[in-house]
């Protein structure tokens, strides 16, 4: 089956001698590029990674002059849409944000770009005639600032919107036995144990991806692959420690990807004792339990200051047929955004992403309930806008 296979190459800048490898590998076969990456995605913390449109069509120029064929990756840009955005981890671990713009032909919002018109320009040449009049894009609107009226505390709600699972030790989401046995896939799980006294916290690399830490409901600091332990102050008695850990995304290649189990892949130490008796609330967040959330009774007006993690919830009104917009979180740190019940994915201050892509079709005229998870510190309202902005450029080398 091996020899019966057609081989390609992926690339971004092209080297003569892999097209020359490829045929010499696979004689009188096609040539074919099956991944030409036309830009690349993002990670958080990261810059907006883009690539030269001119170096681009003079590639894609320079491979169908050889005879060879090409697919362009990504013609389209797209979203990762709810908690399905992947990640990378080789040197480090790093989250790929929501959006997979890619700085691709078209944007995630299907507008056109320099490339788009480069590129009809190459193909033009190429079959010597004019191509048809590309279709109009759709419009963009900016509906204003969206109010968080409603806020309820994670805390006030556990009892409410999950069921615990008491266990003396700690499992990872998959292994927690929760939807019909198949565990749990995305999102968050919360593990709640008592601890006697304060100390040192230690978790021996086991969170994945990143766990705020609380005594009682005190914050208390974060876990994730380069914080690896934090003080935790003394107190009188017995107290509750939580962690709230988030599956940021899995990897999707490399040596790591059958490595991707998340929550706590095994024992967390305070000081030199591994801590047990768990209760673990699994929060993937599915429509079920926002169900849950929109006829929970404690939601409350938004006070003056508010810590997460809880809910917010506010009203975007539509007065005529629905438009793509973007949702500019300025002001919050770090979360999900749920519009109409459905995830429309995450946002953090550390950027390089600043608005998330809404789809008029997650949209109707009316009200449209607009529902933030915030992890940390809250904004008051989320700024509806027609123009994306994907944070600080980085050329790709």
């Amino acid at each position: 089956m091996e020899q019966e296979a057609l081989s390609t190459v992926n690339f971004q800048k092209l080297d003569p001698s892999i097209l020359v490898h490829l045929d010499s590998v696979q004689r009188k076969k096609p040539i074919m590029v099956m991944e030409y990456w036309t830009g690349w995605f993002d990670s958080w913390g990261g810059p907006h990674n883009i690539f030269d449109a001119n170096e681009m069509v003079n590639t894609v120029e320079r491979v169908v002059n050889t005879g060879a064929s090409i697919n362009l990756y990504m013609f389209h840009g797209g979203t990762n849409f709810g908690f399905m955005n992947g990640a990378l981890h080789f040197d480090e671990y790093k989250a790929d944000v929501t959006s997979y713009d890619y700085d691709a032909v078209l944007t995630e919002a299907g507008d056109y770009t320099s490339k788009f018109f480069k590129l009809r320009q190459l193909f033009s040449k190429i079959v010597g005639e004019p191509l048809p009049i590309p279709p109009m894009i759709s419009t963009k609107a900016s509906y204003g600032a969206i109010l968080m009226q409603q806020y309820v505390s994670l805390w006030e709600l556990l009892s409410s919107v999950a069921e615990p699972i008491k266990l003396e030790h700690p499992v990872t989401m998959e292994n927690l036995q929760v939807n019909d046995g198949n565990g749990q896939s995305y999102g968050y799980i919360l593990y709640e144990t008592v601890v006697p006294g304060g100390g040192r916290l230690y978790s021996q690399d086991h969170v994945r991806d990143r766990a705020q830490v609380f005594v009682n409901m005190l914050y208390i600091g974060y876990l994730d692959y380069t914080v690896q332990d934090l003080p935790i102050p003394n107190g009188q008695g017995y107290r509750q420690l939580r962690l709230l850990v988030e599956n940021c995304g899995r990897v999707n290649y490399g040596l790591m990807l059958n490595n991707q189990r998340k929550g706590l892949i095994g024992d967390i130490f305070l000081n030199q004792t591994s801590l047990r008796n768990f209760k673990i609330y699994s929060l993937e967040m599915k429509p079920g339990f926002m169900e849950s959330l929109r006829g929970s009774t404690s939601w409350g007006p938004v006070p003056d200051s508010v810590e997460g993690p809880a809910f917010f919830r506010g009203t975007l009104r539509i007065q005529y047929m629905p438009q793509d917009t973007f949702l500019k979180l300025e002001g919050w740190e770090k979360g999900v955004v749920f519009v109409n019940g459905q995830n429309l994915g995450r946002y953090w201050k550390i950027g390089p992403q600043e608005t998330l892509y809404l789809p008029k079709t997650w949209l109707h005229q009316g009200d449209n309930e607009i529902v933030i998870f915030e992890e940390r510190v809250a904004g008051r309202i989320v700024q509806s806008v027609d123009l994306p902005f994907l944070g600080r450029t980085h050329y790709v080398d």
